[in-house]
């Protein structure tokens, strides 16, 4: 068995039992950022092979500069999304299905193309874009103690992505200046302010990113796949009650209540 197998193996006994995260070490931590992908990836075949779905699509992490130093990583982080948890807005949130419960505020992209022939640039792969939509993003990070925060552990246990709730689709979003469109965060009652290119400086970046980050591994962004783009507001920890409605640029909206 490979590392990358081994630390795969590791991560998938801890997800499925809910167990406290814990940052990887000795032989179980990678040993560089292609390992940690290679890890990540060998986690997410083990959850197709277990039917717990397949790659529905992928995200982007540690977006800011600020973020990344904090982390020790010098980029932002790629990970997978199962479709299983490409979900529209609706379905009930239950935070007793979670360890800790995460949310974070997102533009959403389906591919209409694949996208084969990198490296590319927001100009280049906003071209082979279908639609976009507002979207949380449901984390996981399954109560992990952010004191020595490892990128390396968080790329191989998949960024921690446990899901998106997408809201309806953006009508002519081809017209619009992503870098600057205005985002409304409306929670339990206490509204703040951003806008799209607070992640990146622009989504489209962002899906680029995701894009060649793929492509270098031997992978591909692909047609019907949804990107989340990284987050304008920060993380917010959802407890049984929350309420909350995000708003992209008057144009479209995604809400959700968290339940017992």
């Amino acid at each position: 068995m490979t590392q990358a197998e081994r630390i795969a193996a590791h991560l998938f006994q801890a997800n499925a039992a809910g167990a406290r995260f814990e940052w990887l070490t000795g032989d179980l931590r990678p040993t560089d950022l292609n390992a940690a992908y290679a890890a990540q990836s060998a986690l997410l075949d083990r959850w197709v092979a277990a039917g717990k779905g397949r790659i529905g699509g992928w995200k982007i992490a540690l977006t800011s500069a600020a973020m990344q130093e904090l982390c020790g990583i010098d980029q932002p982080c790629v990970g997978g999304i199962l479709d299983c948890r490409i979900v529209r807005e609706g379905q009930a949130v239950s935070a007793g299905d979670y360890v800790r419960l995460g949310l974070e505020f997102e533009l959403a992209v389906r591919m209409a193309e694949d996208a084969t022939d990198g490296p590319y640039d927001a100009a280049g792969i906003r071209a082979l874009a279908g639609s976009v939509a507002p979207a949380f993003e449901l984390i996981e990070d399954r109560g992990a103690d952010y004191a020595g925060f490892d990128a390396l552990s968080l790329v191989a246990d998949n960024t921690w992505n446990a899901g998106v709730i997408l809201g309806p689709e953006i009508a002519d979003w081809q017209s619009v200046d992503w870098t600057g469109a205005p985002v409304t965060l409306t929670m339990n009652g206490k509204v703040e302010r951003a806008v799209t290119g607070d992640a990146m400086g622009d989504p489209f970046a962002a899906l680029a990113f995701v894009a060649n980050n793929l492509l270098q591994r031997g992978r591909h962004l692909k047609a019907g796949d949804w990107v989340i783009t990284g987050s304008t507001l920060k993380t917010r920890f959802a407890a049984v009650g929350d309420r909350a409605r995000y708003e992209i640029d008057g144009r479209g909206a995604v809400s959700l209540d968290v339940t017992a």
